[in-house]
């Protein structure tokens, strides 16, 4: 049977009925010692970081001593940030820390390289505008390319604070504003698929799957499909047994399900 943690951090009602929907056989442990006979262990969850502290001392250990044994691990949102190291939404209040790195807010302004040359070095064009003898960012003129809400689905249209990022590390390209974009990230976005098989078996590059966040994890070698949204982030990773979804799969259709089924075919 799978494991469907709670830790009242949400979407445990919406992922019972997905998981139902494929035929898997799902419990809600009341303790940690309840893991012991899980097949697999699905941590959901929605909402800030700081949530995850329910998931005290005697769940981590639990958790980890099923992942010792093979059990697949599945996290979900929230679910797969805490499989990290911790997040900058919580900055004291570790993570599981089974993947490497930690998850970060999306900035509000998309970044792209700067092509420009300035004495051989790569360096950011100017704003042709002033304001106090400071560069600011042009104001955007672009078309909104996000995926638009299917039928009967919201969209966060609150764009918040402007904040570039240009600090963060990219390789060492000289980044500079392109567009702003919307924080949350909320509405159907595609899969840059990079690793077939595993939770991916049978989900083609580009699929839709429907999102709800606004801090992401990061783009590592664990990552095994990718989603852009003012950054290119990890929307899919898998190491071994361990793996999850940024995205919410009990509410990505067909997607979503087959997802969910990979990783039930993964606990058998």
């Amino acid at each position: 049977m799978i494991a469907l943690i709670d830790y009242k951090a949400g979407n445990l009602t919406s992922v019972k009925k997905a998981l139902a929907a494929i035929g898997a056989d799902v419990f809600v442990p009341n303790a940690p010692g309840d893991l012991a006979g899980a097949a697999g262990i699905i941590v959901p969850g929605v909402g800030h970081f700081g949530a995850t502290r329910a998931l005290d001392q005697p769940w981590i250990d639990a958790i980890r001593a099923r992942v010792r044994d093979g059990r697949p691990l599945f996290g979900i949102c929230l679910g797969m940030q805490w499989l990290f190291e911790g997040s900058e939404e919580a900055p004291d209040l570790p993570g599981l820390g089974l993947l490497s790195g930690r998850c970060y807010r999306l900035p509000t302004v998309r970044l792209k390289p700067d092509t420009t040359e300035d004495d051989g070095e790569v360096s950011p064009k100017p704003d042709t505008t002033e304001d106090d003898g400071e560069v600011s960012p042009k104001p955007d003129t672009t078309e909104d390319r996000t995926v638009p809400p299917k039928p009967g689905t919201t969209e966060d249209t609150s764009s918040g604070s402007v904040r570039l990022q240009a600090d963060r590390d990219h390789g060492g390209v000289r980044l500079q504003p392109d567009r702003v974009v919307k924080i949350p990230h909320v509405g159907w976005n595609s899969l840059a698929i990079r690793r077939q098989g595993g939770l991916l078996d049978g989900v083609p590059t580009g699929a839709q799957v429907y999102f709800t966040h606004s801090y992401v994890a990061p783009d590592t070698a664990d990552t095994s499909a990718s989603t852009d949204h003012g950054d290119t982030f990890a929307a899919v990773v898998q190491r071994g047994h361990i793996g999850g979804v940024q995205f919410h799969p009990e509410k990505s259709g067909d997607v979503g399900l087959r997802i969910l089924r990979n990783f039930v075919e993964l606990a058998r």
